[in-house]
């Protein structure tokens, strides 16, 4: 049989499987050996987050919210396979070299993945090294399997076909697999967590309401909403790690996790919320909190006069910061090692993160902490000032609505309307709705928690048959009612107030 020349279809394909195997392999090596080398494409996305304009960043979780990583994750492999597609065709329509654009593709891995923390430079370039030529040599192979065969012998079947589907069904697997696979090896574990939680506390009477289709008052850590620039949690052994008091104290201390642990713990219900969250959005949750008191940390280091900011850092180089005054205004900061009964899941800071009540989680909350670092507020800002966000961030008041849901259609007759509000450390004092702008209607409320956690509310309506536009406000401790007026969440928080709009027939 005569060869003939490569479709482009077929050369595109082998370009893409050879890029798709490159980055297989390199996610496997990184879930085979998580602590020397980090995921190439998780890199590459943590440097595409550190270089994002705020305006991006925000448009992007306006857009995208909690799935904003796995959104950059599938962009990124997307754009890289479309390359390699391209690649391929050029390797047979203009006889261009592909073994430079896989070298580069290596060293960009290669660089993202050395500016993570604590990396070993010779694993990171080998496996860099050994993924490019994986990638080529299955570019090659296929491409050797794509050569049209024309029939010389009188037979009428064409095996060049079938054996490069076959060659390309094979190498697609093989990548997929690697590729899951080391993610799955690469997740974070916390087997080793020396912290065992007593028995959930029983709740006060009234505090749930139990109604269907309304949030629950607790959130389970799964259904918690997780925004952090961290694009796939940073993976921490509890032997390595170790949590440092420095900056501006009398006495610099260092503490592990079993001596955190040892310390006096309490527990506290707080509500946090992300500053991106839009009126009614869902980036709000309440949790159980057990740890150590920030107050005992710091005390026990001496906070120095002119120290007027506490800065939290992440093991990934993620930073925030906060007043010095709200650890000592009675609000009880916690260096959280719990949440829900259970050591911080990987998702939400394990081993150890902040949890100040009132404050947004962009100049508080830092997952993965590492070091606390006591310095002067002019002297510093976290990771989301400089890209825009307010440097000081108390939670406004706010209130959602939950049932009805937006949009739905609803039988003539009485309808429950349900729905959360919260204003941590103030409390909330009184939730109203009003129906088709008629008069504020009082909802009842469920038993507090704490003036840290949010409330439920509801009450019930007989709306007549039509069109139904449903409005919600709160009142917090001080007597603060919130604005109608609705304003962007930055640079430092959304206000306004969640309507929906429902049909009853």
């Amino acid at each position: 049989m005569q060869t003939g020349v490569i479709p482009s279809g077929r050369a595109a394909i082998a370009g893409a499987i050879g890029v798709g195997l490159a980055l297989g392999l390199g996610e496997l090596l990184a879930g085979v050996f998580p602590d020397s080398i980090p995921s190439p494409i998780s890199s590459i996305g943590n440097q595409v987050v550190d270089r994002t304009p705020g305006d991006v960043e925000r448009w992007a979780i306006d857009v995208f919210g909690t799935f904003d990583k796995p959104a950059l994750l599938i962009g990124t492999a997307i754009i890289a396979l479309a390359i390699g597609a391209w690649v391929g065709v050029g390797a047979v329509r203009r006889k261009a070299r592909p073994w430079p654009w896989f070298l580069g593709f290596a060293g960009l891995g290669v660089a993202a993945s050395l500016s993570e923390p604590e990396r070993s430079v010779p694993a990171v370039i080998l496996a860099g090294g050994l993924s490019a030529l994986l990638g080529l040599a299955g570019l090659a192979l296929l491409l050797g399997s794509a050569q049209p065969r024309t029939p010389t012998d009188g037979l009428a079947q064409n095996p060049g076909r079938r054996r490069f589907l076959v060659g390309a069904a094979g190498a697609s697997g093989l990548a997929l697999f690697s590729g899951l696979w080391g993610r799955r090896l690469a997740q974070p574990t916390i087997a080793t967590a020396p912290l065992v939680s007593g028995p959930a506390p029983v709740l006060p009477a009234g505090a749930e309401l139990g109604i269907p289709g309304l949030v629950p008052i607790v959130v389970p850590n799964r259904d918690f909403y997780r925004i952090d620039t961290a694009f796939t949690p940073p993976r921490v052994e509890v032997d390595n790690w170790r949590l440092t008091i420095a900056g501006m104290v009398d006495q610099p201390l260092g503490f592990d996790l079993a001596e955190l642990a040892a310390m006096d713990q309490v527990e506290e219900y707080v509500t946090l919320s992300c500053v991106s969250n839009e009126v009614g959005g869902d980036l709000v949750g309440n949790a159980r909190w057990r740890g150590v008191r920030l107050t005992e940390l710091l005390e026990r280091a001496g906070v120095q006069a002119g120290a007027t900011q506490v800065v939290g850092r992440s093991v990934d180089g993620w930073t925030a910061g906060f007043p010095t005054e709200v650890v000592f205004d009675g609000r009880e900061p916690l260096l959280a090692l719990e949440m829900n009964g259970e050591p911080l899941p990987p998702n939400h800071g394990f081993p150890a993160r902040l949890v100040v009540p009132g404050l947004y989680g962009y100049v508080s909350a830092t997952k993965w902490l590492k070091e606390i670092e006591l310095t002067r507020w002019e002297d510093f800002d976290g990771y989301w000032i400089p890209r825009g966000w307010s440097k000081e961030g108390p939670i406004k008041t706010q209130s959602r609505i939950d049932l009805p849901v937006d949009g739905k259609q609803f039988a003539l007759g009485e309808l429950v309307v349900a729905g959360v509000a919260w204003a941590p450390i103030k409390g909330i004092e009184r939730v109203e709705v009003r129906l088709d702008q008629g008069p504020w209607i009082p909802t009842t409320l469920s038993t507090p928690l704490s003036s840290k956690a949010w409330v439920q509310w509801t009450t019930t309506l007989e709306p007549t048959a039509g069109e139904h536009t449903l409005e919600v406000q709160a009142t917090d401790g001080t007597g603060y009612t919130q604005t109608a007026e609705r304003s962007r969440p930055d640079p430092n928080g959304a206000s306004g107030h969640h309507t929906v709009s429902f049909k009853v027939k």
